[in-house]
């Protein structure tokens, strides 16, 4: 993708006390006292007991976080929590642009 991290910085610290930017309809609390970085899960990328790189991941609440990672049900199928969950992403790739986290 071309992103590189300027320095050291803990993205997963960073994504506590920020607003969610998965926002599923329905399930999002809006709690930004909720919010952990969600990893989004990628064939090639990750797998049993290695996550994806922390720029492959959303800010998410804790409810979205649940959604996604199947662990509460819902009314979307998979794709459509995997396509809220992308978006949530580039939301949150944006955030660490801005912010000069990544470039």
């Amino acid at each position: 993708m071309g992103y590189s991290v300027k320095k050291k910085i803990d993205l997963t610290k960073q994504a506590r006390g920020r607003e969610c930017t998965v926002r599923i309809p329905g399930i999002c609390n809006f709690n930004p006292e909720s919010s952990v970085l969600a990893h989004y899960r990628l064939a090639g990328t990750c797998g049993t007991g290695y996550k994806p790189d922390d720029q492959q991941a959303a800010i998410a609440c804790n409810c979205c976080h649940d959604a996604i990672d199947g662990r509460i049900k819902t009314e979307y199928t998979r794709d459509e929590l995997k396509l809220m969950h992308a978006e949530g992403v580039m939301r949150t790739q944006e955030i660490w642009r801005q912010e000069g986290f990544i470039k």
